[in-house]
């Protein structure tokens, strides 16, 4: 007899279920199809429940693909699926997108050691795939179902467990880790703030790496220095010592030996944007030493060390008070605030003073406590945040939330107005309310009901937590007042909301009320003479400019309207005209298809930034603000370089807006 599910019922019986209901598909055609779906998704469930049942459902993979399992899904094109999403699809609560994803892994499984052909991925395609599926989900690969999973999700876990292990059986570790590491140092060249998932990763990668059964290969190198930048990036803590013993040894150290330490910190820390829990145990230990030993800790140029130099008072307050093992990363958010030299700014100084005596509001301390625990005291925990958002603008991220105008606020102060910034933090630890001005007349974030988001986000760094929700508020009452316009709303709201540097002029290509694409020539022409130094007199951008993008999946199909920031325009290392822009998705690195590929590095992109081709960029933009006093040379622009942005847009999210002829 074969094993038993939970209810006692044997695999092979169950078996026989999951073949019926998938004949009766495979037997339908058209809308008759979503009829029978919802047997078959059960007896994938029974089936996958099982001891055995994922490697059966493995030879029944092809079988319910061509039955039409995936018709009307994402998963119908395998070849535009991102891997990092399987997560959520494996975590969630919805239990039929668990089995999609599941039944998806196990036809590319079947493809990667080539048991079948898929028309549309090789094998090679199909394991790299894999890979970054395992990847993706190496914690739930590694450690048990915690209390959440099991009382929420029933038997979901148990299925995603049951499939990873199978993947990694077939195609191994070696290729999982190698993409994995690759995958970090891809994400920790884009310097985001919020970097505890990624720690957890190279815990795991650690784990594995001290396992004998698992030999890493080629990637062991990449992984090693990822440990090391942890948990062994000095001499004193070469072999992960822990921090209470790593402590004592520093009381044996003189000052040349303490130096020793606080550049080997300081490399790592640069190297990799990450910050090892033994660099805050040294930092703290140096705050009775030289301001030199500090400068060296936080590995700062001539620029940072006079602003040390200059505030070492504040500096070293800042460090007591934030820098904790628990907030490690604000050190390097601490060092890029130096190197900026915004203390420098007769107002950041006095405000970051305020900062540090401000007391958070009950429902603040709360809030914080939520989301980071208790330790460090909430106030210590906001401070942290400050350093990493004022050090690292381009690293502040929106989360799984819809609120990329505010998280793009945010950056924008900061690189432009930080003293703005630090007001806003305040208004709302403090207060419990931030006051903006529409047109001359004030909005209360407590008094605006609603915004855009529909839950309060909790997955952001301490600065967002707090600030978020007041400014999604505000935008989303800016828009209310707008309403009954002719028109976009950005075009009022944008210069009100993020700062006078916005410019007046406002350019749209798409009919609000339609959604069709209108005037998409002039459009463009208008584009080019205000951002393309060839046709604007050769004029650097000189504040960063608000924008939005129709974002497209790896197929061009539309997804959505997408809120960013140009930074700069100018010539890549290979001669290419460029745009540098800040997206706030947290992973700028995306495949926009036909050929538009965001890149992160090696097109003289700085941390943070992502950048496209002029051509491309343009390709998906459908709002831009610009300074009508400064037109630029529309007439100069060719017109064959006009049709091939034209054709790019035609071929994506313009597919079904282009007016007809």
């Amino acid at each position: 007899m074969g094993s038993l599910d939970a209810d006692g019922q044997p695999l092979d019986r169950r078996l026989a279920i999951l073949d019926d209901a998938a004949e009766s598909l495979a037997r339908v055609h058209g809308s008759g199809k979503q009829a029978e779906l919802p047997k078959v998704f059960e007896a994938l469930r029974w089936v996958l429940s099982c001891p055995g049942g994922v490697p059966a459902v493995r030879t029944r993979a092809d079988r319910l693909e061509t039955a039409g399992l995936f018709l009307g899904t994402d998963w119908a094109r395998p070849d535009i699926l991102v891997p990092a999403l399987s997560a959520s699809s494996l975590r969630g609560d919805n239990a039929d997108t668990a089995v999609l994803e599941v039944v998806s892994d196990l036809r590319l499984l079947a493809v990667a050691t080539g048991e079948r052909t898929h028309p549309l991925v090789t094998a090679e395609q199909a394991r790299d795939h894999l890979s970054l599926v395992l990847a993706a989900n190496l914690r739930m690969l590694f450690m048990p179902p915690n209390e959440a999973e099991r009382t929420l999700q029933g038997a979901t876990p148990r299925m995603a467990r049951d499939l990873l292990r199978h993947i990694v059986e077939e195609i191994g570790y070696n290729s999982v880790l190698e993409n994995l590491v690759d995958e970090i140092w891809r994400i920790l060249h884009q310097r985001p703030i919020q970097v505890d998932e990624i720690k957890q990763m190279i815990t795991q990668i650690a784990v594995a790496r001290s396992n004998p059964d698992i030999d890493l290969g080629v990637s062991a190198l990449g992984a090693d220095r990822l440990i090391s930048s942890l948990y062994g990036a000095s001499d004193g803590s070469r072999e992960d010592p822990g921090v209470e013993v790593y402590r004592a040894r520093l009381d044996t150290m003189d000052d040349g030996a303490l130096r020793f330490e606080a550049t080997g910190f300081a490399r790592s820390m640069h190297d990799t944007g990450l910050v090892s829990p033994y660099h805050v145990v040294l930092l703290r230990f140096l705050l009775a030493k030289e301001d030199y030993l500090i400068s060296e800790a936080l590995g700062l140029s001539s620029t940072g060390i006079e602003c040390l130099l200059r505030y070492h008072d504040l500096v070293r307050a800042l460090i007591d008070e934030a820098v904790h093992i628990e907030t490690a990363q604000c050190i390097y958010g601490l060092a890029l605030l130096l190197e900026r030299g915004i203390l420098h700014q007769p107002p950041v100084a006095p405000a970051m003073w305020r900062a540090l005596s401000t007391r958070p509001s009950e429902y603040s301390r709360e809030r914080l406590k939520l989301v980071f625990g208790p330790t460090p005291h909430p106030r210590a925990r906001l401070l942290s945040g400050v350093l990493c958002v004022l050090g690292q603008p381009l690293g502040v991220g929106q989360g799984d939330n819809p609120t990329c105008q505010a998280a793009r606020a945010l950056s924008m102060w900061s690189s432009n107005d930080p003293d703005y910034l630090l007001q806003t933090v305040v208004w709302t630890a403090r207060d419990d309310e931030i006051i903006m001005h529409f047109e001359g007349q004030p909005i209360s974030s407590r008094d605006s009901v609603s915004g855009v988001a529909t839950h309060l986000p909790m997955d952001l760094d301490p600065v967002s937590l707090l600030v978020v929700p007041h400014l999604d508020r505000i935008y989303a009452e800016m828009g209310r007042r707008c309403a009954g316009r002719e028109g976009d709303p950005h075009r009022w709201v944008n210069p009100e909301f993020h700062g006078w540097w916005s410019g007046r002029g406002f350019h749209i290509n798409v009919d609000v009320a339609t959604g069709k694409l209108i005037d998409l020539t002039d459009f463009l022409r208008d584009f080019y003479a205000s951002y393309h130094p060839f046709h604007n007199g050769n004029l650097p951008l000189i504040h960063p400019q608000p924008a939005g993008i129709a974002v497209t999946d790896s197929a061009a199909r539309f997804i959505g309207w997408h809120a960013i920031t140009v930074l700069r325009v100018t010539l890549d290392p290979e001669g290419v005209m460029r745009v540098y822009f800040y997206n706030p998705n947290n992973d700028s690195g995306q495949d926009w298809g036909y050929g538009v590929v965001v890149g992160t590095a090696g097109h003289g992109e700085r941390f943070g930034e992502a950048s496209l081709p002029f051509e491309q960029f343009a390709s998906r933009l459908y709002i831009f603000h610009s300074d009508p006093l400064e037109p630029g040379n529309p007439g100069s622009v060719d017109d064959e370089e006009l049709r091939r942005v034209m054709e790019h847009i035609r071929a994506s999210w313009g597919a079904d807006r282009m007016p007809a002829h």
